[in-house]
């Protein structure tokens, strides 16, 4: 059975109509005069006096901590050396206006994701994580670029102008299987092995 915390004026032996009816536990708050009591000295005095004397006011312990996140980030080392930065700089400096804009297309370009995802997941029949979509979102993107920088040399060997046709990217990609920098996608059937 439960035990029911009793009032003062049971435990002297009163009882009430209300006495009848279980009650259900409930830990009791300690009184003022027992933390007096357990407090010692000045920490005692202070509680009991209501002052706080010289110290100031602590702020509560989450802000605290967001206080002390704060300056752990302000610590850190920056990722990317300042030297590669300030090359960069005088990198993009150096480029003309055409080259400028083509450089920020490039940056700016990206696979979407999602595609990514759902090819690579077709190719190996299960679930992939969200890293390796990353990562061959990033190798699709330099293939792209090595096969239109080659069109643009077959484009300025044939010396036809700008924009690439179709029969730039194909003859780009003949000759990228040529040097070997391009997989065979076509299955040779071997006749003795």
């Amino acid at each position: 059975m439960l035990k029911t915390p009793r009032s003062p004026a049971e435990e002297n032996g009163a009882t009430g109509a209300s006495s009848d009816r279980p009650t259900i536990a409930t830990p009791m708050a300690p009184r003022n005069n027992d933390l007096e009591g357990q407090l010692s000295g000045k920490e005692g005095s202070a509680l009991r006096t209501g002052e706080r004397g010289n110290s100031p006011p602590c702020p509560p312990a989450a802000k605290r901590l967001k206080k002390d996140g704060r300056q752990k980030k302000d610590k850190r080392p920056p990722s990317v050396d300042e030297d590669k930065v300030d090359k960069m700089k005088v990198l993009v400096e150096a480029l003309s206006t055409e080259q400028l804009d083509r450089y920020e297309l490039y940056r700016r370009s990206a696979f979407p994701r999602a595609v990514v995802k759902r090819l690579m997941q077709d190719a190996c029949g299960s679930g992939v994580p969200q890293n390796a979509v990353i990562a061959m979102a990033g190798i699709a993107k330099v293939f792209v670029g090595e096969v239109v920088e080659e069109a643009l040399d077959v484009c300025e060997m044939c010396g036809e102008q700008r924009p690439l046709q179709p029969k730039h990217l194909r003859e780009a990609v003949r000759r990228l299987r040529a040097k070997g920098q391009m997989p065979n996608t076509k299955y040779k059937k071997t006749l003795f092995f």
